[in-house]
């Protein structure tokens, strides 16, 4: 009777097969309240690792780090009429602490806009004072009526960008430099992800926002999950908030806004673009452990090899954890590195003592080697980069085999099925962006035919990527 798999296949339930890694996998658990998650180490390690590359990202385009309350005044959030609109179905608000009901009502961090822009009224006087450039690293709460781990949870963690300038033109570059620089850089750079650069069509911007920039994701089964935005307010919050400042000129100006972020669903992400029937793969420049340098029996001389190696790669600049559990069965414990994506696997036992040699194991590019030790400080990183770069070719190499150009909306809803299409934007536009809603298929972004970002909704030649999405 043939062993049943660890894991779900993915061509035959994809949803099981997702939740079934996230749990293998050691990556999260379910909260206790509905829509939340536990996020286990080996998941957190994997946001830590996001962070850290981000945080670098942002910082060097001239961002800072603070922290705004978890708790607003709700009043805060109805003075940007089209904003409390859109979160309005999303908000947890509290009513009553330290056992009274409260004076007013205040709402569990959704988004940090309104917030923000309550002490950018205060912190901006003048034009010497801009651009104020801010970044959050921090948690936020959007009631999810549909939840899944990673993807859609009532509770994530996540960056949120929040700058005011002087001039609309300034907004609305550093906007695309957030967008360029820092998201794509990274999702294609790190990730090893393929994405798709666009604008927003006017029904699906941010609430609030007169411009929002996206970057689509295309996952394993063909599907869209967007991986950031980045947005221009315009001076929308500015008015409501009344956030001036004086300039050169002598006149009091309201400043021009921008806010941007991107969140755990990353990891959603990463799990879906990159993994297989046995388990995740992390790309090698995310991997919180690059390589694992197991022992197959508990021999003494075996786990000194096996410790000296460790070594000898982490001098080398590999991120490296050392498996020296002999009282687990070896293979049990290789399924679980499998599982967990670790790139490279280093397999030393008795008899690679007496050649000289341990066994390499490719987890991105699959396969494995008899490999000499002494080589392997040198091998290995060149390995990893040619792994990561493997990544990322498949990734757009399926982005571009299941995308179709098309025409109609009959036609749009039939690519959906397994992949992406693209059709003009004159012949859609948001009547044919309406039928295909009603079909669940919608218009991920909009984009140049040359693959650029246009700079307006009706730029010449403007075409739209559809896809059914997460």
């Amino acid at each position: 009777m043939a062993k049943a798999p660890v894991l779900t296949p993915r061509a035959e339930d994809f949803p099981r097969w997702y939740q079934d890694v996230i749990n293998k996998a050691e990556l999260a658990d379910n909260g206790p309240v509905r829509g939340t998650m536990v996020i286990r180490p080996y998941g957190y390690g994997l946001w830590e690792r996001m962070q850290r590359e981000m945080d670098a990202r942002i910082k060097a385009a001239g961002a800072e780090n603070a922290y705004f309350p978890l708790f607003i005044p709700q009043s805060y959030l109805t003075r940007e009429a089209e904003h409390v609109e859109g979160f309005a179905p999303e908000l947890a608000v509290v009513t009553h602490g330290g056992g009274k009901e409260l004076e007013e009502p205040v709402v569990v961090r959704p988004t940090s806009e309104t917030i923000v822009n309550e002490y950018f009224a205060k912190w901006v006087q003048s034009y010497r004072d801009l651009p104020l450039l801010i970044n959050q690293w921090a948690n936020v709460v959007r009631w999810e009526m549909r939840p899944r781990v990673f993807l859609r949870t009532s509770e994530f963690l996540w960056q949120e960008g929040h700058t005011a300038h002087a001039t609309y033109e300034d907004a609305r570059d550093y906007a695309a430099r957030i967008h360029r620089e820092v998201y794509a850089d990274f999702m294609e750079n790190v990730l090893a992800m393929d994405v798709v650069l666009g604008r927003k069509t006017p029904g699906e911007r941010f609430a609030g926002a007169v411009n929002t920039l996206t970057l689509e994701g295309m996952m394993g089964d063909g599907k869209a999950l967007q991986m950031g935005t980045s947005h221009e307010l315009g001076q929308n919050f500015a008015k409501a908030f009344d956030t001036r400042y004086l300039s050169e000129d002598g006149e009091r100006e309201l400043v021009w806004q921008t806010s941007w972020g991107t969140s755990t669903r990353m990891v959603g992400g990463l799990i879906m673009t990159h993994g297989d029937d046995d388990g995740l793969r992390i790309p090698p420049r995310l991997a919180p452990v690059q390589a694992v340098v197991l022992a197959i029996k508990g021999d003494d001389a075996v786990l000194a090899k096996v410790r000296e190696v460790g070594d000898r790669l982490t001098a080398a600049g590999v991120r490296v954890r050392v498996d020296d559990r002999t009282d687990t069965p070896f293979g049990r414990r290789a399924v679980d590195w499998e599982l967990k994506g670790v790139p490279l696997r280093v397999e030393i036992g008795p008899r690679d003592l007496e050649s000289g040699t341990a066994m390499l194991v490719r987890r991105i590019a699959g396969g494995k080697e008899p490999v000499a030790t002494d080589t392997l400080a040198e091998l290995c990183p060149r390995i990893l980069e040619e792994d990561q770069a493997l990544l990322l070719r498949r990734s757009r190499e399926r982005r571009e085999a299941r995308t179709s150009d098309v025409r109609t909306v009959e036609e749009a809803v039939e690519a959906a099925a397994g992949g992406w299409a693209r059709v003009p934007w004159a012949d859609l536009g948001p009547e044919g962006e309406a039928r295909l809603a009603e079909q669940g298929v919608t218009v991920r972004c909009l984009v140049g035919e040359d693959g650029s970002v246009p700079e307006s909704d009706d730029a010449p030649g403007t075409v739209a990527v559809v896809a059914r999405s997460y």
